[in-house]
């Protein structure tokens, strides 16, 4: 049996994680009483305990958790943005070239952002083929369901008297600094931030990721970017399809409950859209920090896991 841990299992990822895990006959889930699931000696003591522990909290919460998590033996996966790009952590997306291989050999692996996910599956595939050069300026909006707004905007949405805003979709991050631009240039190896557009509507889950690109952005043809994502993409959380919408239509909460992704390639050869769908609690957050763990266990990468 392996023993696991979750430190923030009361948020969303925390709560998603322990649904997939509570059913495995493999895990034994370490609990903490509520009276003490904020106590500093008692979350040691469990990470001592611990095979592998799941940080779901915030990034200086997860800071602090490392620290007690110190001295144990525990695989640590941090959900949070603390370490995506630190040193000594590995990123967490086995599907990129190399990845898995460090993911199997890791004590500390940073889960990958959920817009993240989605636009670095699209983007590193083609700037590692020669596809996409890396002072490329790029542009990306995204789809995403209020979930990934945590406990206070599930609250908002869900909220009886809510405003009459939210009956709409709303872009945030205005400002371009969103917290997920700097493992997105990292990972992808780009020079330049890309100009990044998230939105959030009113559904609970889901998310659809679009990087677009003008013909002159890309060192080969419509062509050659599907043939890329089909040899690249051959394991079985990532897939390509090279038909995929619903009568023309491309929903954000295709993948909702699902802990896969689907990247699909449409447009012309003068104005290419290149769109990841996936589940913002799934393949962006939980299901993604699952399949890291079954990596590090020897497991196969969809144990436990809804595809």
């Amino acid at each position: 049996m392996t023993k696991v841990f979750i430190d923030g299992s009361s948020g969303t990822t925390g709560l998603r994680i322990r649904e997939r895990l509570c059913t495995r006959k493999d895990i034994e889930l370490i609990a903490l009483d509520e009276a003490h699931r904020k106590d500093a000696e008692a979350r040691r003591d469990a990470f001592q305990k611990a095979d592998v522990a799941f940080l779901c909290l915030p990034d200086a919460a997860a800071v602090e958790a490392v620290e007690l998590a110190a001295d144990s033996g525990a695989v640590v996966i941090d959900t949070s943005t603390a370490h995506r790009t630190a040193a000594g952590w590995t990123y967490g997306m086995p599907e990129l070239t190399g990845y898995k291989e460090k993911i199997a050999k890791a004590k500390r692996i940073a889960n990958p952002g959920c817009h993240a996910s989605g636009f670095i599956a699209l983007v590193a595939p083609l700037v590692e083929q020669g596809l996409l050069a890396r002072d490329a300026m790029l542009t990306c909006f995204s789809l995403t369901g209020y979930s990934g707004g945590g406990k206070n905007m599930i609250a908002e949405y869900e909220d009886p008297q809510r405003s009459p805003l939210l009956n709409a979709p709303r872009q945030y991050a205005l400002g371009q600094t969103h917290k997920h631009l700097k493992e997105m240039n990292a990972i992808c190896g780009l020079e330049n931030a890309p100009v990044f557009c998230p939105i959030v509507a009113d559904f609970y889950s889901g998310m659809e990721v679009t990087v677009s690109l003008f013909k002159k952005d890309l060192q080969g043809s419509l062509a050659d970017v599907r043939r890329t994502y089909a040899s690249y993409y051959t394991g079985p959380l990532i897939h390509f399809k090279e038909t995929a919408d619903e009568n023309g239509f491309l929903s954000a909460a295709a993948f909702t409950g699902r802990d896969d992704m689907e990247i699909t390639v449409t447009g012309n050869e003068d104005r290419i859209l290149l769109v990841s769908r996936f589940d913002n609690l799934g393949k962006g957050a939980s299901g993604a920090a699952i399949q890291n763990m079954n990596i590090v266990l020897g497991l196969p990468e969809t144990t436990g896991l809804e595809v």
